[in-house]
């Protein structure tokens, strides 16, 4: 996810500054049976585990051009798989009471799960004892046959992991953040997401605190057809930071500030484009924080929708609901805004566009909104549970919450 960028990059912007009660979230379109992630107990509780060999994460794979008219036609016409499909541990298994029986029967079922993470996009695992501890969560998805993979931001290290001998990532878990609701999103940044991710549970928050999942494929099928057309011909973009310290460069005399911005902007690029594999493209605004002149960073332009790699099925593959600081503002009105404790936090500020630079509507974005969460659902991880999911056909997110809430993720190849 774009927003965790900023945390490795905020000393970038040091050096070019001046010289001198939560609301729970309404369940009106959620089923019975959800960026983002939230971290596992303290490293030492891992124990010895073995050290995980982790490849680079993959490139992403954008398929082939889509016809998209065709494409949500297919979708609306055809049945889908249950989503998310939810499975318990077998009653056997539990008779037999320990993680040596879930552990071999997550051998048995290996190949049939990994299916359904693909065809049904998501699996909800509850019942098991094994993966209450990081230890056996490791095990758990070594006998899916799942390959680890770095994180997408593992150049800049944005997301710190548990330990370095794990492939289990901390994230958005600080009680700073507990009234942040994390729209929903695939991971991915610039040119990189991984396949498929694992999320487990250590411990639920006191109240709320859900995972979010929705399936790609329904939130497109969804979706305005005129919209779908303009948005996937218009392709996209995001904004993935904005650099609010630069009003020193307004005190300058008139004739200095001009070779001043393209300096800055020179040194800023180069720095940012030296930390990230993919090219960043800064623009001058005023409409940072306070109305300070300010440096926005944005991503190259993407289509909003892929073929799914393997399936080749087309699924929404945007994180406008996300990143979009309109809702994300109006999320902030009616769950409170985010304390920000850092630097980094307070650069944290992403948003997207048309390919071509102009912003979306605000109906269009309402549009958005609504089509997402009614996709949305609303799952409630307890201890030892774990989502599975496929990150191209399944968008997560984290509601609010009250209290403590340890979760952690795996990413795959």
């Amino acid at each position: 996810m774009y927003a965790n960028l900023v945390i490795s990059l905020a000393a970038v912007a040091g050096a070019v500054q001046t010289p001198s009660r939560v609301t729970r979230v309404s369940r009106a379109h959620t089923s019975a049976v959800r960026m983002a992630t939230v971290a596992p107990p303290e490293a030492a509780a891992l124990g010895e585990t073995k050290e995980v060999e982790m490849a680079v994460c993959p490139e992403t794979m954008w398929g082939q051009q889509l016809d998209i008219v065709k494409a949500q036609e297919q979708l609306r016409s055809q049945e889908r798989p249950q989503f998310p499909l939810e499975l318990k541990a077998a009653e056997e298994v539990q008779q037999a009471g320990d993680t040596a029986a879930e552990l071999a029967w997550f051998r048995e079922h290996a190949s049939e799960l990994r299916t359904k993470m693909e065809t049904n996009g998501a699996v909800v695992l509850r019942g098991f004892k094994l993966t209450q501890e990081p230890e056996g969560f490791q095990q758990m998805y070594e006998a899916l046959g799942l390959e680890p993979c770095l994180d997408p931001l593992h150049s800049v290290s944005a997301r710190p992991m548990v330990d370095k001998k794990s492939a289990v990532y901390e994230a958005v878990n600080k009680e700073s953040r507990k009234n942040f609701f994390i729209g929903m999103h695939n991971e991915f940044v610039g040119k990189r997401a991984p396949r498929r991710a694992a999320f487990v549970c250590f411990k639920p928050a006191e109240e709320g605190g859900e995972f979010l999942l929705a399936d790609g494929r329904g939130v497109l099928a969804d979706i305005d057809s005129d919209l779908a057309k303009r948005l996937y011909e218009r392709q996209i973009r995001y904004s993935v930071m904005e650099l609010p310290f630069f009003g020193w460069i307004d005190s300058l005399p008139e004739p200095l500030r001009p070779p001043v911005m393209g300096a800055v902007k020179g040194v800023v690029t180069a720095a940012l484009n030296a930390k990230v594999d993919f090219d960043v493209e800064l623009i001058w605004g005023e409409a940072g924080y306070d109305g300070v002149r300010m440096l926005q960073a944005r991503a190259p332009v993407q289509p909003p929708v892929v073929a799914h790699p393997s399936t080749g099925e087309p699924t929404w593959f945007c994180n406008v609901h996300s990143h979009s600081s309109v809702l994300r503002k109006q999320r902030e009105e009616k769950y409170g805004a985010e304390r920000f404790e850092s630097g980094a936090s307070q650069i944290n500020k992403s948003d997207m566009y048309y390919g071509d630079g102009e912003p979306l509507t605000e109906e269009e974005l309402k549009h958005l909104d609504e089509t997402t969460m009614k996709n949305v659902h609303f799952v409630k991880m307890q201890k030892g549970d774990v989502v599975l999911l496929d990150n191209y056909c399944t968008m997560h997110g984290r509601n609010v919450f009250d209290g403590t809430r340890k979760h952690a993720v795996t990413w795959f190849k």
